[in-house]
């Protein structure tokens, strides 16, 4: 994983990025200087089409998941990406080197050359998808612990981390029961910066179940992290494998004692410029969708087109939020808040449709306007859930420290919940949020919100 302002990103699909934007350059700049007759008039007639397409490429492909690794998903459901988008690449890459100003009969050439170049390169990204790192990409790591978080840790790194290589487990000198499988577990014949050497270990994931005195070998791990190895701990683990801060596992001084939280004013300004623009933008964009909307609940069922409900905001301050109306008008007769479940009875035709696409969102683009939302952070919670949730689960105040968005971490990495185990679960991606926020974490969430759109994943 690479840190980016405070984001943690695969190294693998940083490298991928950055490959093929190199790549669809080359191949592009090649097409053109082949039809032109040379290199020397690539740049002063195509260069801002060259560039302009390569960034859109990784994009389109970043939004889509293309470079997330698939070794536990479908072949099938790969392919499908990579079909969607080349639905988007291959038009655009049509129109764009269209516009060119070659001589005649020189558009076609160039178009078919950077069309076909565009689906070579998409379909070996999704087939390397489900190819397995190389031996000299992956990573060495030593667990040091055998109970039952040492296993939460083997377990995350085989679903999320494909170039882990967990070369073992070295128990705590205080562990009494372990977790782990026998034959994965060392044996202690040396100190610990010694069992690193030999191994070949690049890092360390300090898991042990028992930390009270004379648990933690201190001096042996600061030697191991003076000799190049790195040394995590267990929470910092879960923050760059998963994107999220394991409450299970979290104590306050880690929270307090790190770094994040950073609410400046110029980190509040940038915000709010970002978000004005984009609101503004996403309205424009989108009020034909919801004229069309409206008119479509209208005859669906009787009831008002859009639906206030009271929401907690930034410090607990309430605020009321209008969503399209995509249950019907006597979901909530008695009068106490329900949690939306799975095929839920009470939602209409329309309102699978529009929840399913989260079209009921975008009347909350107006509360962003207003400055009550961001258009990225933690979901606003009905308050009657917030003061619920807020006694049942730890630290789950922390998340109104920042504006509520209308997309979040939390809903693009995990589906949509509907008990206290779902919300608690959501809560752990919102505290990394609020922890490591930053407009580069809010421009990847909504690329990452695309491909939520797209295939409907996580909607109820």
């Amino acid at each position: 994983m690479i840190r980016i302002f405070n984001h943690y990103v695969p190294r693998a699909a940083l490298r991928a990025l950055v490959f093929d934007f190199g790549l669809v350059l080359v191949l592009v700049m090649l097409a053109v200087a082949i039809s032109v007759g040379g290199f020397a008039q690539v740049m002063p007639m195509a260069g801002t089409h060259v560039i302009s397409f390569a960034a859109f490429l990784v994009v389109v492909g970043g939004a889509s998941g293309l470079y997330e690794s698939s070794q536990n998903g479908s072949a099938s459901r790969s392919m499908a990406r990579a079909a969607v988008v080349l639905l988007v690449l291959l038009p655009v890459a049509y129109l764009v080197f269209g516009l060119l100003p070659t001589r005649s009969g020189g558009h076609s050439t160039i178009q078919l050359s950077v069309m076909a170049g565009v689906a070579a390169l998409v379909g070996r990204r999704a087939y390397l998808s489900h190819a397995s790192a190389a031996a000299s990409a992956r990573t060495r790591i030593l667990i040091f612990g055998a109970g039952h978080a040492a296993l939460d840790v083997s377990e995350t790194l085989k679903k999320n981390d494909p170039n882990a290589d967990i070369v073992g487990f070295v128990p705590g000198p205080n562990e009494r029961e372990t977790a782990v499988p026998a034959h994965r577990i060392l044996a202690v014949d040396d100190s610990l910066p010694a069992i690193a050497l030999r191994l070949g270990v690049d890092e360390i994931v300090v898991a042990l179940t028992e930390r009270r005195s004379g648990s933690m070998p201190l001096r042996q791990l600061l030697d191991c992290k003076a000799s190049g190895t790195k040394v995590h701990d267990l929470n910092t683990h879960f923050e760059k494998t998963l994107g999220q801060i394991r409450i299970d596992y979290l104590n306050a001084s880690w929270l307090i004692f790190g770094d994040g939280f950073n609410q400046g004013a110029w980190r509040s300004g940038v915000k709010r410029v970002f978000d004005l623009f984009c609101a503004t933008l996403l309205l424009v964009l989108s009020t034909p969708i919801m004229l069309v909307t409206a008119v479509l609940i209208k005859l669906e069922s009787p009831g008002p087109v859009l639906y206030r409900q009271e929401r907690t905001g930034l410090n607990g301050r309430g605020f009321s939020i209008a969503k399209f109306r995509s249950m019907r008008n006597d979901a909530e007769t008695d009068g106490k808040p329900v949690w939306a479940a799975a095929n839920d009875a009470r939602v209409t035709r329309v309102g699978a449709v529009i929840r399913r696409l989260r079209i009921d969102e975008l009347p909350q683009l107006f509360n962003v306007l207003v400055g009550e939302m961001s258009l990225v952070g933690p979901r606003p919670e009905r308050p009657y859930f917030v003061e619920q949730l807020t006694q049942e689960i730890p630290f789950y105040a922390l998340r109104h420290s920042v504006k509520p968005g209308v997309t979040g971490w939390a809903q693009v990495r995990y589906p949509y919940g509907a008990t206290v185990e779902d919300s608690q679960e959501k809560l752990q991606y919102d505290l990394y949020y609020v922890k490591n926020h930053t407009l580069f974490l809010d421009i990847v969430v909504l690329m990452e919100t695309v491909s939520v759109v797209l295939t409907g994943r996580g909607a109820r």
